[in-house]
């Protein structure tokens, strides 16, 4: 299926594309974008034996779809640190991202604490960022769904992360839910899951993910025909 048709349906399917704060005039953003989130993790594997995606529960708040390179942020478990102060980083990250960007959080042992709510949610939101992906909690969850901006997470609760945790890096590599991610690494995001694409590698798993894309939007008509997923399977080599 041509990538554009597909970009099309998504409303009608029920994703939402958050085309405003999408990074405008990267090919190849624009065409993570369009492609299945499993047809990217099958082509980095494919291509260079490694696993580029997210843990299963990596889950999004609401229906979703977008790519974006990474902005990372890195917090470190420490009680009683100096309220606010301890975090400020992280805020300072949002401020300094670029438009298009996706946040990538990761908490230390934060899954019981909640990375963002709605401020932090609507700050991203009004800079123009893509997306946020949080190896941790999020909280707010009926403003974030009211402003409509695209967020992952690994749970839901009601905490904070101030007083608990302090700020340790920006834009360094990190590991998220399982994921190596380093700044720029464009973060390719839908109900199946997160992905990560290397941004060296990132035109090579664009080509090899539309051809995956074709070959199975090829072969359900196929099967819908024929009645038969073994014949299918022998005739375009893909499952």
């Amino acid at each position: 299926m041509n990538r554009r048709v597909y970009a099309a349906l998504l409303p009608v399917l029920g994703i939402t594309v958050w085309a405003m704060a999408q990074t405008p005039g990267d090919p190849l953003i624009e065409g993570l974008r369009n492609v299945e989130v499993a047809s990217v993790a099958d082509a980095i594997e494919q291509l260079y034996g490694q696993k580029a995606y997210m843990s299963h529960d990596m889950r999004p708040v609401a229906k979703t779809k977008f790519a974006g390179p990474a902005v990372t942020v890195l917090l470190k478990k420490e009680e009683h640190k100096e309220g606010s102060k301890a975090s400020q980083g992280m805020l300072d990250a949002i401020d300094a991202a670029p438009p298009g960007s996706v946040y990538v959080m990761v908490l230390e042992d934060g899954l019981d604490y909640a990375g963002m709510g709605a401020l932090m949610a609507t700050a991203m939101k009004v800079r123009g960022l893509t997306g946020a992906v949080i190896d941790g909690g999020v909280r707010d969850t009926p403003q974030i769904g009211r402003i409509q901006f695209p967020v992952f997470s690994r749970g839901v609760a009601p905490s904070t992360t101030i007083n608990h945790f302090r700020f340790a890096g920006v834009n360094i590599a990190v590991t998220c839910a399982g994921a190596r991610v380093n700044p720029g690494d464009i973060i390719v995001a839908d109900e199946d899951g997160v992905a990560v694409v290397p941004k060296a590698h990132a035109a090579d798993v664009l080509k090899k993910a539309e051809e995956l894309d074709n070959t199975e939007h090829t072969m359900l008509p196929f099967i819908e025909k024929f009645k038969s997923i073994k014949e299918a399977v022998a005739k375009f080599g893909r499952i």
